[in-house]
């Protein structure tokens, strides 16, 4: 039978967290390489399956390989995988107590986290309007992470889930740029992650 996981990947995108998340599971998946410089990624075969031209671009054939379930955005990824491979721990289950802050942290990476730092590297000309912006500025962000990481050793405390997947492969490739403000308050996490034999071959290998 064909691996359950296609991911559509470049190692230079947000496509390498998923292909982490991907090896946290231990589920069969291939690799379709998408060359970026080519601009394979807006040829009309690629945006047949993402419309919006982007990777990570995950297809889902289910337990059986009856099902072709397309799912385009990280946290979206995240939460798909993580549910659909429940044996692999990585996210709690509904109406547990958990549960709400695992989908929080997952969600935060991408809503608040991500947008913070892109405007913190891409300052505009002139503020926004007050309501204009749905996200803290960057070192709030990073601040309201770092108190959730504070009890440790991972969002949820003992328990490593998809929100650090999210969250961490974002502040590991914010550091890799210089761009994390007093890095040594998120070393310690940072370190745990890359301990991780499943975060060594997704990061390692390539």
């Amino acid at each position: 039978m064909a691996a359950r996981f296609v991911l559509h990947h470049h190692p230079q995108s947000r496509a390498q967290r998923i292909l982490w998340l991907l090896e946290e599971t231990g589920a069969p998946y291939e690799l379709v390489d998408v060359d970026l410089q080519a601009g394979a990624h807006k040829r009309p075969e690629f945006l047949k399956l993402n419309p919006d031209g982007k990777i990570p671009t995950l297809i889902d054939r289910g337990p059986d390989g009856s099902s072709a379930v397309v799912v385009t955005e990280s946290s979206a990824i995240v939460l798909h995988v993580a549910d659909a491979v429940p044996e692999a721990g990585l996210a709690p289950a509904p109406g547990t107590p958990e549960r709400g802050l695992y989908l929080n942290w997952v969600c935060y990476a991408a809503a608040a986290l991500e947008p913070a730092f892109a405007d913190a590297l891409f300052p505009r000309a002139a503020p926004p309007p007050p309501m204009a912006i749905g996200w803290p500025p960057y070192e709030q962000a990073l601040a309201r992470t770092l108190a959730a990481l504070a009890p440790g050793p991972w969002l949820l405390g003992e328990r490593f889930s998809g929100a650090d997947v999210m969250v961490g492969a974002l502040l590991g490739w914010v550091h890799s740029w210089g761009k994390l403000p007093e890095p040594e308050r998120f070393l310690p996490y940072l370190d745990r992650i890359a301990e991780r034999p499943a975060y060594k071959r997704a990061y390692g290998a390539r």
